[in-house]
Order: structure tokens, then sequence, then C-alpha cells
């Protein structure tokens, strides 16, 4: 069972290490794997802003490259200056999560008082993966 509050204050401490300079939306994720073990992920932005690097897809990549597989949850936090909304992941993380987890990975979203969870099946649907490369 996934500690939300816990995840949701690892995703909080992690947008602290965001490096935003261009936009100053910091975010901060916090992945839970299947065996229980949490990574956390801020995000990177750059000069060239195709190269930045979302909270979430560090957070997976980390996982990932630590040799984990099968993951149940990922909490992201965002904003500018304090939390005052949810903040969703975007096309491109959308694509990398439904590429690493299954559609019922849990998608939990803080906006600095209260959380919500959604699915990512419920947040991406129909998503284009393995199963149309034929």
């Amino acid at each position: 069972m996934v500690n939300y509050q816990e995840i949701i204050s690892k995703a909080t401490d992690a947008r602290k290490n965001a490096y935003c300079p261009y936009s100053g939306f910091s975010v901060g994720a916090c992945l839970v794997c299947s065996d229980g073990k949490m990574y956390t992920g801020c995000n990177v932005e750059n000069a060239s802003y195709g190269e930045t690097v979302c909270a979430e897809r560090v957070a997976f990549l980390k996982a990932v490259s630590d040799g984990k597989r099968g993951f149940c949850a990922i909490a992201i936090v965002g904003g500018k200056g304090e939390i005052t909304d949810f903040t969703y992941p975007c096309g491109s993380c959308r694509q990398v999560l439904s590429e690493l987890a299954d559609s019922g990975l849990e998608i939990v979203l803080f906006n600095g008082s209260e959380h919500k969870i959604c699915t990512l099946g419920q947040l991406f649907p129909n998503s284009f993966g393995s199963k149309d490369i034929k």
C-alpha cells in the first residue's frame, strides 16, 4: 500500500532541487516501485529548451538505471513559487510513463492543500506503445 503523504512529502522536497532558471516552474516527483523502493526527481531545464528533462522522467530514469521494473505510483508537485494548482505530466512524460509502467500506475497530484489520484490509463488513454509496433 502506498503512503500518499510520504510520497507527496518526498516529491515536495525533491522540488527544492529543481534547476529552472528560465521558467521558474519547479517540479518534484517521487516514484514508488512495486518492491517499495522510492526514487525522486526534479526538473532540470536547459537554455536549449528541448533538452529540458522533467521531474517524472528523472525519477523513472534513475529507477530504470538502478535495474528497477514494476512501478505502482508517482507523486508530482509543481508550480511557480508556492504550490497552488495541480501539475500534470506533460505529453513527453505521459509517453515515457506508458512505456515503463502499466495503465494502472497511480498518479498522485498535490496542489499545496489537497491531493487527487488518477491512473495513467485515465490520463493517457489509447497510448502508443510496443503493442502498436508490429
